[in-house]
């Protein structure tokens, strides 16, 4: 039985749904311009760097596992990083506190080598498994920094009280670090502490970016253009709840 009542959220549904249709077909066909992201272009640089000096890159994600966003964001750029270490020929360490991150950051890092043409130079012993407990696994990252001298350092992940503990840990060893996070009570920290920052949704898109696939893009960009839709809406509404015009009963999923 139709509800009439709740037409409003059927149209609004079935716009969003053309909109991201929209995008991902014109992704296919043509370039889709997104907004230059620093962080994300230093990534190949900084490996780079690390190469220069003959020091190893050293990616963490922090004490959360696979069911958090951000953790399951950062595995997109630790593809990236990944491959362009093969590619470098410089070492590559990720100390975890989740076993499962762990077991996924193997495979990931195994396909980064071979696509990047040097399986040869794939060590089991690179991607390890630390402690769960959050500062346990804070003095053996630093632990880890302070033996091996890391070039550059990837905080790609979410993280608690010890952002800033690895943060400084990685400055105190003049590696470059580029950071992100959704974590809005650590990005302070990052920002400080840090070269460049991919805050909040620039870390979810960084797939995207990196990848340049065409279903991530358009969607990527649907969804911006449906946030500017619902703020103009939301504008609209209050404006005309000034003068007395409701539109709530539009919406109205009673």
């Amino acid at each position: 039985m139709f509800e009439a009542q709740k037409t409003g959220i059927l149209l609004v549904i079935l716009a969003l749904a053309a909109l991201f249709l929209y995008w991902i077909r014109k992704a296919r066909t043509q370039e889709i311009h997104l907004r230059r992201i620093p962080g994300l272009e230093a990534l190949d640089d900084a490996v780079g760097r690390a190469a220069e000096m003959g020091r190893p890159v050293l990616f963490a994600t922090g004490i959360l596992g696979l069911n958090n966003i951000a953790v399951l964001a950062a595995m997109g750029i630790l593809r990236r990083v990944a491959q362009k270490a093969a590619e470098y020929q410089v070492g590559f360490l990720m100390p975890n506190a989740d076993p499962i991150v762990m077991t996924t950051a193997q495979e990931i890092v195994k396909e980064a080598y071979q696509s990047a043409g040097r399986p040869d130079l794939i060590s089991e012993a690179s991607v390890f498994y630390l402690t769960s407990d959050q500062f346990g696994y804070a003095a053996g990252v630093d632990g880890v920094m302070l033996r091996e001298k890391p070039g550059a350092v990837f905080l790609q992940g979410y993280f608690y009280a010890e952002s800033l503990i690895l943060a400084e840990t990685a400055q105190s060893v003049g590696a470059i670090q580029i950071a992100g996070t959704t974590a809005t009570t650590q990005l302070p920290f990052f920002v400080v502490a840090c070269d460049y920052v991919l805050i909040g949704e620039e870390m979810l898109a960084a797939s995207a970016v990196l990848s340049r696939e065409p279903n991530l893009l358009g969607s990527i960009k649907a969804e911006d253009w449906a946030k500017a839709g619902i703020a103009l809406f939301l504008l609209v509404a209050v404006v005309l709840k000034i003068f007395g015009i409701d539109l709530a009963p539009l919406l109205n999923t009673r």
